[in-house]
């Protein structure tokens, strides 16, 4: 060889297998080094988001937020990229997402963070994505969620209060933030992580019930290892309570107004001005219209199903003059296929399958769902719950408005009425000797926001009255209709041959095939009253004829190929067969102003 090339030198086995290896690794580490995702510029860091000028700065140097909210726990996990690559595309650098307390701890000291719940791979795919992030923990998030994410099992102390620093509701918040701040503080930002700021609760500007309690969860933020930016949330009101020393203050509105900008920089000058939340939609109600505003399609600029719509292209021109570069191309859209109906061929009575949930509880007087001895005595939170107890006499029964929220009422399973808020009496008709009385009592779902927190309590929440005469000495049966039993249900052997004319409340099966790799679908119901839908144990959601919305959102990926499990629990009415569409109806539509 000459030398004027290279130099050729003999080496032993051994070492030469150790240059080898030492070869593979530089190649291997230069190829991550051009490759790896933008989340590599975080291998450095020197300074987190600062808020000390009136622009943001990150490793000191201007920063805009451009952000979006997208949360993990609404959307299917096998979905979670193509939601974040779709915001990533509409020019959006920052992802915000709220923690949901109730389904990371469904029963005290028992905390799930697994499968759709696994906030840490959320935090890491948006970090290899090249998305920032804001948490907003809460512990309170409103989010249009069940009591605003606390769980319910905090209402069977009968005197908490809710978002306070009473004893009762600080210690299980240290307990939450135990568990969830030792999984997100290795993510933030001074750490190498995607988290830029933090949120200290939500919106407590409008609440503002105890002055030490926004101190007391910085606090418990500051003490469990959050150094990152703290933010508050507010309206325009809010902000006049809800405000924190050394936290900035942020805004929420729903359209665009000059003069609570103006508002913001006045109590808080000299420092960043932003809007935590814009709110581009509105929600719905049971028997209302479906809300929308001036630009067209679903109020938000990615629907559920995940479709671009007139919203999200306007977003996407406005945020592109923010970018020197190109924005990403739009990842493609899922496909969708309108399956072909299919009939109900099996049926079992409610009355049927009660032995199939937990036991009986016997209690002379009525016991609200959150105070039963159920759930490793968590007591119950969702579904509906039966109360059954003996009448001798007919006349008038009245609810002394204790019925949370809604029930069917039987005598002898024989459907008298409806009783709720609206209609608080109902008639009982004559009959001979003792006849038993039941209440199936549906949680319609609990408020999310106000001052009304603490009374969100379910089921038979007081005494009820038979002819002016107290009723006593009740059978309650909890039926929360998560997936044990529905599983249970399935493999009960109790199923029966779709009669002619069955009675209700009742589930009905069919069975779904389907011959190709699983498409996104719309399940329809025309002919059926209200009930819940599950498919291949999964509860979709509850669909009701009074609508606004008309179909619920079937993820492709909770399909498999071949036969899949459709159960529907219905009240009052079923035609028979479920129907399939390849396009949502959201019902009747109301512009808002």
């Amino acid at each position: 060889m000459d030398v004027k090339t290279g130099i050729c030198v003999r080496l032993p086995l051994k070492q030469r297998y150790l240059l080898l290896l030492f070869a593979v690794a530089v190649v291997l580490f230069s190829q991550w080094i051009r490759h790896r995702p933008q989340s590599g510029r975080r291998l450095i860091h020197v300074e987190g988001l600062r808020a000390n000028s009136s622009q943001f700065t990150l490793e000191r140097k201007p920063f805009r937020i451009l952000g979006g909210s997208i949360h993990y726990f609404r959307v299917p996990r096998a979905y979670w990229e193509d939601r974040l690559l779709k915001m990533k595309a509409c020019g959006l650098n920052t992802l915000t997402t709220y923690v949901p307390w109730n389904l990371h701890e469904p029963e005290r000291g028992v905390f799930n963070f697994e499968d759709q719940l696994d906030l840490e791979a959320y935090l890491r795919l948006a970090a290899s994505l090249g998305l920032w992030v804001i948490l907003r923990p809460g512990p309170y998030i409103c989010a249009e969620w069940d009591l605003g994410g606390l769980p319910s099992w905090l209402l069977r102390d009968q005197n908490m209060k809710l978002r306070t620093t009473y004893p009762g509701f600080t210690a299980a918040v240290r307990s939450f933030f135990n568990e969830l701040l030792k999984r997100a503080v290795p993510h933030q930002y001074s750490k190498g992580g995607p988290i830029i700021a933090v949120q200290v609760e939500n919106e407590y500007g409008s609440y503002a019930e105890d002055e030490d309690y926004m101190p007391f969860i910085k606090e418990a933020l500051l003490s469990r290892g959050i150094t990152e930016l703290l933010l508050t949330s507010d309206n325009k009101e809010g902000l006049k309570r809800g405000g924190l020393k050394g936290v900035l203050e942020t805004i929420n509105f729903q359209k665009l107004r000059m003069d609570e900008i103006k508002y913001l920089d006045k109590i808080q000058p000299n420092k960043p001005k932003m809007v935590m939340e814009y709110w581009s939609g509105w929600f719905d109600v049971w028997g209302d219209l479906h809300h929308v505003f001036s630009a067209e399609d679903y109020d938000a600029p990615l629907s559920e199903a995940g479709d671009y719509t007139t919203k999200y292209h306007l977003l996407r021109n406005l945020f592109s003059l923010y970018h020197t570069q190109p924005l990403h191309e739009l990842p493609s859209l899922q496909e969708r296929r309108a399956y072909h109906p299919v009939v109900i061929t099996q049926y079992l009575s409610l009355w049927d399958c009660l032995n199939l949930n937990d036991k009986p509880f016997k209690s002379e007087k009525p016991v609200n769902m959150e105070n039963l001895p159920v759930n490793n005595h968590n007591g119950q939170s969702y579904g509906y719950t039966l109360y059954e107890t003996s009448i001798t006499a007919a006349g008038s029964l009245n609810s002394n408005n204790n019925i949370r929220d809604r029930a069917l009422v039987f005598v002898d399973k024989h459907l008298m009425g409806v009783m709720d808020n609206k209609t608080q009496e109902l008639a009982l008709p004559e009959g001979k000797g003792k006849r038993t009385l039941s209440l199936l009592v549906e949680n319609c779902g609990r408020v999310n926001y106000g001052k009304t927190l603490d009374m969100q309590r379910k089921g038979l929440v007081g005494d009820i009255e038979l002819n002016k005469s107290i009723l006593r000495g009740f059978i309650i049966h909890s039926l929360s209709l998560k997936p044990g039993f529905v599983n249970r249900l399935e493999s009960s052997g109790k199923w029966m041959s779709m009669p002619q004319r069955p009675s209700f409340p009742g589930f009905f099966q069919a069975k779904l095939y389907v011959d190709t790799f699983p498409k996104d679908t719309f399940i329809k119901l025309p002919g059926w009253g209200k009930g819940v839908v599950f498919i291949n144990g999964r509860n979709l959601g509850r669909y009701w004829t009074i609508g606004p919305q008309q179909t619920l959102y079937v993820p492709g990926p909770w399909l498999h190929r071949g036969t899949n499990q459709v159960i529907v629990f219905e009240e009052q009415e079923t035609d028979g067969k479920i129907q399939f569409a390849s396009s949502p109806d959201y019902g009747m539509t109301v512009d808002v102003e």
